[in-house]
């Protein structure tokens, strides 16, 4: 069994292009659970270029999977979270020139901070993931600071092909199997589409896929109704 999150944050993109009310992302979020989506992923960023506050708070309120939220590890987010108690947080790396997020978090460069950080969301009973690279040194700093879960980045694998792709491919095979070694769960994500991820799928270790934009923008042309189920039908074949 692997579970599939989709990042609605693309669709808060289009809502905020025009500073509007529509598309309502929420809408977008229980369409999505009803093609099988297993949970909504959204990244509440500091400069607040898509999801908003008050999406977050919504959300909360009427999914019925299980709610994601990507955020930097700062003050600010800890208390928002503590606040609305998602099912999970993942904690990711965040600079405002970028377009997207661009890599993993250096968990090694700034365990005490980090640390500190999952204390406070542990203390609020919120599981914490750690969005890292496929690095052993970054895996066993995640499992040293007591992260429950992380989430592989595959953007090196998704943006590369051939033999270079397949050696991505490896570290990412070789750094689930790790981190499952050492008790944490395994998710991964960014890049994926429905022309990569079948090979990230069959991963075993791997428990769930967090994909955004392949998917809304596949729902731009055939509706996200159609653009999650057949995510979610390629995943599920993969492990068969």
């Amino acid at each position: 069994m692997i579970r599939l999150g989709v990042n609605i944050d693309h669709v808060a993109t289009v809502r905020e292009a025009r500073q509007g009310s529509s598309p309502e992302p929420t809408s977008a979020a229980l369409m999505a659970e009803l093609a099988g989506a297993d949970g909504i992923v959204v990244h509440l960023r500091e400069d607040r270029r898509h999801i908003q506050d008050r999406d977050v708070r919504i959300l909360r309120e009427v999914l019925q999977s299980r709610l994601c939220l990507e955020m930097a590890a700062t003050d600010e987010m800890v208390e928002i979270a503590s606040k609305t108690k998602p099912d999970v947080v993942s904690l990711v790396p965040e600079r405002r020139e970028e377009l997207t997020t661009e890599g993993g978090l250096d968990v090694l460069s700034h365990l005490d901070h980090l640390t500190k950080v999952i204390h406070a969301l542990h203390a609020a009973e919120i599981p914490v993931a750690l969005f890292i690279d496929p690095e052993p040194k970054q895996i066993k700093a995640a499992q040293k600071i007591a992260a429950d879960a992380i989430e592989i980045h595959t953007g090196r694998y998704a943006n590369t092909q051939g033999a270079l792709q397949r050696t991505h491919l490896n570290d990412i095979v070789e750094s689930a199997k790790l981190a499952a070694s050492l008790g944490m769960r395994v998710n991964a994500g960014h890049g994926l589409d429905y022309h990569n991820v079948v090979s990230i799928a069959q991963i075993p270790e791997i428990e769930e896929l967090n994909i955004g934009h392949s998917i809304i923008s596949r729902a731009v042309l055939v509706g996200i109704t159609a653009a999650v189920s057949e995510m979610k039908s390629l995943m599920m074949s993969s492990r068969r």
